[in-house]
C-alpha cells in the first residue's frame, strides 16, 4: 500500500493533453478544411498534381502562414494577367540584364535544335549561349509547315535579329542537310557569322553509321568490335522513352538529375 493510499487519498493524474485540447492547439481542424479547399482547386480546374512540387507554390503558402495579413484577398483574374505578369518579365529582364551586357564584348552564339514535345509537336528552339550562360529566346511550334532551307534560315534570322546582328558570332545546329543549307544562307546574308555543325550530333551520327547501321560486308569488321553499343543504345532508347512517356517519371528525373 502507497502513501496516497494509507491516508485515503486518490493519486494525482498526470496531466495532459486530450486529442480535444490538442486539436484546437494545432489547429488541427482549420488544417484539414485548408487541405480540403486546396485539393478543390486542383480538383475543379484540373491542374496538374506536379504543382504541388512547385518551390514557388509552397513559398507562397509558406509566406502566408509566417505573415499577418488580416483580410488578405487572394489574386484576381485581371492582376494575375496584367500588372503582376508585367511586373514578373520585368524582373527576370532585370536577372538576364547583366548577361545581356556580355554580348557585345564577348559576342555570343545562336544555338537552335528540333525536338518533340509531350504532346507531340514539332518544335524548334533557339537559344543564345555566350561562355556557358545560356539564355531560351523562343520556340517556334512547326506543326505543318514545311521545313526547307528558307523557311529554317528565316527562323534564325529572326533570332539573331533579337539579340542584336553585331552581336553574334556563330549559329550552332545539327548536321541535317536542310540545317547546313540553311547556315550557308546564313553566312551568306551575315558574312562575319559562321555556321558550326554541332559536335554531340556528329559524334551520334558516326556512331550510327559504325554501330546501329545495317550490318553489311564492308563493315563487317567494324560491327563485330562495336555493335555492342547498338544494344546498349537500344535498352537507352527504351528507358528514355518510357520516362517522357509517364509524366510522373519525368517529374521524378528533372527532381534528380541536374543537367
Amino acid at each position: 500500500m502507497n502513501a496516497f493510499q494509507s491516508e485515503g487519498l486518490e493519486p494525482k493524474k498526470r496531466k495532459g493533453l486530450s486529442n480535444t485540447t490538442k486539436a484546437k492547439a494545432f489547429n488541427l481542424k482549420i488544417r484539414d478544411q485548408l487541405h480540403a479547399e486546396i485539393a478543390r482547386m486542383f480538383y475543379s480546374t484540373g491542374l496538374s498534381f506536379h504543382l504541388a512540387r512547385n518551390p514557388y507554390y509552397v513559398n507562397s503558402y509558406t509566406f502566408t502562414a509566417n505573415q499577418s495579413i488580416s483580410g488578405y484577398i487572394p489574386l484576381g483574374y485581371n492582376m494575375l494577367r496584367t500588372t503582376l505578369l508585367q511586373n514578373d518579365r520585368a524582373n527576370i529582364e532585370r536577372l538576364l540584364h547583366p548577361n545581356k551586357l556580355s554580348w557585345h564584348e564577348k559576342g555570343l552564339s545562336i544555338v537552335s535544335d528540333g525536338w518533340i514535345d509531350a504532346q507531340r509537336q514539332p518544335l524548334i528552339n533557339f537559344m543564345a549561349v555566350v561562355e556557358g550562360a545560356p539564355m531560351f529566346l523562343k520556340a517556334v511550334n512547326c506543326e505543318g509547315e514545311y521545313k526547307d532551307k528558307w523557311f529554317i534560315s528565316d527562323l534564325i534570322s529572326k533570332g539573331i535579329l533579337k539579340v542584336g546582328p553585331h552581336n553574334v558570332v556563330q549559329v550552332v545546329t545539327d548536321n541535317a542537310p536542310v540545317c547546313k543549307a540553311a547556315g550557308l544562307l546564313i553566312e551568306t546574308q551575315y558574312p562575319h557569322m559562321f555556321w558550326t555543325p554541332c559536335v554531340v550530333h556528329t559524334l551520334n551520327l558516326a556512331l550510327k553509321n559504325i554501330c546501329v547501321a545495317k550490318h553489311t560486308e564492308a563493315n563487317e569488321v567494324v560491327f563485330e568490335k562495336y555493335n555492342w553499343i547498338s544494344t546498349i543504345h537500344g535498352d537507352v532508347m527504351f528507358i528514355k522513352n518510357f520516362i517522357m512517356n509517364h509524366s510522373m517519371r519525368v517529374a521524378m528525373f528533372n527532381e534528380f538529375v541536374h543537367l
